[in-house]
């Protein structure tokens, strides 16, 4: 029988309950159960059986190998030790603290979980950077506390769909702070974290373009030297460790250039950008409820939607449980090797 999916709440006062208790009601993530709050997923189950006319059950389990008896069209609901009390009576649509802290806390069971080998991978509902931080954690985010979690060595954020993927140089900081981390150091890293994770996911050979930092890729140096100064370094000596790294590209063709459809095969596999904006709007473009975001180099494989917690949408029941179903399967997928 496969591991179970632990699927994290998310903020409790957002939109990742309510897509979880839809996915659920589709059965749309067979083997999967939520590490939250009982209350606060019966809330969701509520809203979004009403919206579709159908009851969705909640039953709460207290370990992942429970999912095995529990019945499709149910959600198994894993509390984890230190949850706030009161979540479910939390306002939707606020920056709460509480919610906050409850977000990590379930984000830290589920690597516990994770690194004990009881779960396949980590789903993640969508967080609010600001009730982090009112919590106090000293995180900007989902990827900086998993990294912290898991003790890992550097991680990078994958954005992907099944047309298009991109691997970014730096995350959430602001862009003069993104501009000066591009380095040859940062940007053959990105190159060997991408290249290792695609090769975990059953790519022999991937090949990796990489975008410019300036206008036309700096157009030989009229518009800024870094594709001279530090990227095209970094990429020759991706290059001499058997890495298919190619670039500098114009960031505003490469990306046209890698995108896969039926009748186009992309040029290549991964796109990395040089920081988090550049790499992410292509991707967004193409369809919000496709997309799925992946950490790269952390010991066990993470995803979740590419949307935030939708505090103007949250309470309706009608949320779209698209993008989490998406990192869903695709955490099946890379799971499996």
């Amino acid at each position: 029988m496969q591991l179970p999916l632990a699927i994290t709440m998310g903020d409790a006062c957002g939109i990742g309950p309510e897509i979880i208790a839809s996915a659920f009601l589709r059965d749309a993530l067979p083997g999967g159960f939520a590490v939250g709050d009982v209350e606060v997923l019966r809330r969701a189950a509520a809203l979004v059986s009403a919206s579709d006319h159908a009851l969705l059950p909640v039953a709460r389990i207290e370990r992942p190998a429970d999912v095995a008896g529990v019945p499709p069209r149910c959600l198994p609901v894993l509390v984890p030790p230190g949850l706030p009390a009161g979540l479910a009576a939390r306002p939707f649509g606020r920056v709460d603290a509480a919610a906050g802290a409850a977000a990590a806390v379930c984000i830290r069971h589920a690597v516990a979980l994770a690194q004990a080998g009881e779960v396949a991978a980590i789903v993640t509902a969508p967080i609010h950077k600001e009730a982090l931080a009112a919590a106090g954690e000293p995180y900007p985010g989902h990827t900086e506390l998993l990294q912290a979690e898991a003790g890992a060595g550097p991680v990078r954020m994958m954005l992907a769909n099944d047309e298009l993927k991109t691997v970014l140089v730096s995350i959430h900081v602001s862009l003069r702070r993104a501009i000066d981390a591009v380095s040859t150091a940062s940007v053959l890293e990105t190159l060997r974290i991408a290249h290792a994770a695609a090769r975990r996911w059953g790519q022999a050979a991937p090949r990796i373009a990489v975008a410019g930092l300036n206008p036309h890729a700096g157009e030989g140096g009229l518009f800024g030297d870094e594709e001279l100064r530090v990227i095209a370094p970094a990429i020759e000596a991706a290059c001499r460790e058997g890495i298919d790294a190619r670039g500098p590209f114009a960031p505003d063709t490469v990306f046209m250039r890698a995108r896969h459809t039926v009748d186009h095969p992309g040029e290549f596999d991964i796109v990395v950008a040089m920081y988090h904006d550049q790499g992410l709007i292509p991707v967004k473009y193409l369809g919000v409820e496709r997309g799925v975001n992946v950490t790269l180099g952390l010991p066990f494989v993470r995803t979740s939607p590419d949307h935030g917690t939708a505090f103007d949408r949250v309470g309706s029941g009608r949320a779209d449980p698209s993008s989490l179903i998406a990192a869903g399967q695709m955490a099946r997928r890379l799971a499996a090797g």
